[in-house]
């Protein structure tokens, strides 16, 4: 049965994926509001609505499954950026916008130092985020994805529509209600398709005697992250490359801004001391790496794709031994 869900779920997600890049096209053509723009807001909220549940329900429980609410956090920041972009541009290049250089990678990188300094600080002897860094955080949240929306919204009155493909066109004939139930239906789809598919995979994992501790560096660590990957290679596949990289981005600035801080605002999230001085530091180094790697050449290609691909695995290789 767990063959069943896992191959179930797979599809789910693909289905799931497709739904809601096809909702983003037409959303963004409706709203006059860049793909880029919607790959970071709609796209991402909808892809890291399981780390938000994630964490709120395991800092809520308390005791020893509070930990798990910031390292789910960590680790499905390394993966969005190491792996899952890694993946994607090697379906297709990525090219990069001078706005994702300019805007999008700073606050990311931004919002991850000031995620370390808040787990590190203020805190006394203890390492964790504590209620007024998460509001501070969700406060921040709110500010930028207003301004993105405004700006965006702005530029785009200045110029022309976009109709060069085949696809945007059908997209903006389509009816607004069309747009947002493929929207709602693809977040549907990637939540409970990543759920089965990480269900019936730790089920198989379990079964065939893995221990937990490499169950939970590899297959939860990467679970989280699945619906970014399905969204963001559906994009790639359907050459959408603004809603794959601002998908990624997002869901990094998303994860930090609001999954922590609308959970910390609402319950103290502690960590273990070993999260801080390893996983935090890949974390920023990922985050780091990727801006020369963005900017050399304006795009993210296939070898670039496999250098992050192997800097993840060289992570789990070292978190396990």
């Amino acid at each position: 049965m767990d063959y069943f869900w896992l191959i179930f779920g797979f599809v789910v997600l693909i289905l799931g994926g497709d739904f809601l890049v096809k909702g983003s096209v037409g959303l963004a053509v409706k709203a006059q509001i860049s793909k880029l723009v919607i790959g970071m807001t709609v796209v991402s909220f909808g892809t890291s609505s399981p780390e938000l549940l994630v964490s709120m329900g395991a800092a809520l429980e308390g005791g020893e499954e509070s930990y798990m609410s910031i390292g789910n956090v960590i680790g499905s920041n390394i993966a969005n950026i190491a792996l899952v972009l890694g993946i994607t541009s090697l379906i297709y290049p990525l090219k990069v916008k001078k706005e994702s250089l300019k805007q999008d990678w700073p606050v990311m990188f931004f919002s991850t130092i000031l995620f370390v300094v808040f787990m590190r600080f203020f805190d006394g002897d203890e390492y964790a985020v504590n209620h007024w860094e998460g509001i501070t955080l969700f406060v921040l949240i709110i500010v930028f994805t207003v301004y993105m929306i405004r700006k965006s919204r702005k530029q785009n009155k200045r110029l022309v529509p976009e109709n060069t493909n085949e696809e945007s066109t059908s997209q903006e004939m389509a009816p607004l209600w069309k747009n947002m139930l493929f929207l709602v239906s693809g977040c549907f789809g990637l939540v409970f398709g990543s759920k089965w598919l990480l269900e019936a995979a730790t089920n198989i994992a379990v079964d065939a005697g893995v221990s937990s501790f490499v169950i939970g560096v590899t297959v939860l660590a990467f679970g989280t992250s699945v619906p970014e990957l399905a969204a963001s290679a559906i994009a790639a596949y359907r050459k959408q490359t603004d809603i794959a990289i601002g998908n990624l981005i997002g869901s990094n600035i998303f994860n930090i801004l609001c999954v922590v801080g609308l959970t910390g605002s609402v319950a103290v999230m502690p960590l273990r001391k070993n999260v801080l001085e390893f996983d935090s530091w890949w974390m920023l180094g990922i985050a780091f790496i990727v801006f020369p790697l963005m900017l050399i050449g304006e795009n993210i290609n296939r070898w670039k794709g496999v250098l992050l691909v192997l800097a993840y695995f060289c992570y789990i290789y070292l978190s396990l031994f």
